[in-house]
């Protein structure tokens, strides 16, 4: 196990949005919000996006016009229930959606991944035709929400490229023998992003196990995977750490005004 001191930071403590650093096409827009940026007070300072964990409302709507202002389009945000189910974004700017995924082909709407240490997936084809966004909690990601995801996309996954944003970092991620068997009953090679840490306990890269999953689907181009919400306090909210917290939203979208490279 590595020390907690070597995790990687963000050295600009109160930067309010990142963007994917990935090669996608020019027509391919990301937005990775952090905790830093908006108008949230006490544990849920200050940008949270989430509207079901006991943040002011009116604190929440505000928060989510400064996200819509930069993205300029509206945001699909789902009921995110640790499902594998996949939507279109484009219907879910109507109708609230039970469901963990949504992608779009249409150019009128965010794809969005609600997350306060599970990992948000966002995926793109080299062409820009096409872009999707997954919430893959520990159970979604075993039960198959990135698999569905990259089906949803219907197109070759050798075209796909996915972005591993902020999640819960491998030095962190304590978990138990059930979610051990888990992976590996289903992902034999799943037992090297395992740690054995004493008393049926490990240490789980939800990275690592991110990546084998979409190589086995075929799904080659992966970035990202360098942030630990846990440890990052300063930049990130985490449920794990702090129980009680607020929520950040990874976000893609295809900019139609501009011509994909």
């Amino acid at each position: 196990m590595r020390p907690l001191s070597q995790s990687p930071g963000i050295s600009a403590a109160q930067t309010a949005f990142l963007r994917a650093e990935w090669p996608a096409p020019a027509n391919v827009k990301t937005l990775i919000t952090t905790r830093n940026g908006g108008v949230s007070e006490g544990v849920y300072a200050s940008l949270n996006l989430g509207s079901h964990v006991g943040d002011l409302p009116e604190h929440v709507a505000q928060n989510r016009a400064l996200v819509e202002a930069q993205t300029r389009l509206p945001v699909a945000y789902l009921n995110q229930i640790h499902s594998t189910t996949v939507v279109s974004a484009a219907d879910a700017l109507e109708t609230l959606f039970d469901a963990d995924a949504s992608v779009d082909t249409t150019g009128r709407a965010v794809c969005a991944a609600m997350t306060a240490d599970c990992l948000p997936v966002l995926f793109c084809d080299k062409a820009g035709t096409v872009v999707a966004a997954a919430h893959a909690g520990w159970r979604g990601l075993a039960d198959g929400v990135l698999q569905n995801t990259v089906a949803a996309m219907r197109i070759n996954p050798i075209k796909i490229m996915a972005y591993l944003g902020p999640a819960i970092g491998p030095d962190a991620f304590e978990v138990g023998q059930d979610v051990y068997d888990r992976f590996c009953a289903v992902l034999p090679e799943a037992e090297s992003a395992f740690t054995p840490i004493g008393n049926g306990k490990y240490l789980a890269d939800i990275y690592v196990l991110a990546r084998m999953v979409l190589q086995r689907e075929g799904v080659g181009m992966i970035y990202g995977g360098t942030h630990c919400t846990v440890l990052e306090r300063d930049t990130f909210f985490s449920y794990r750490r702090d129980g009680q917290t607020g929520r950040m939203v990874s976000l893609i979208w295809l900019d139609n005004g501009a011509e994909a490279e």
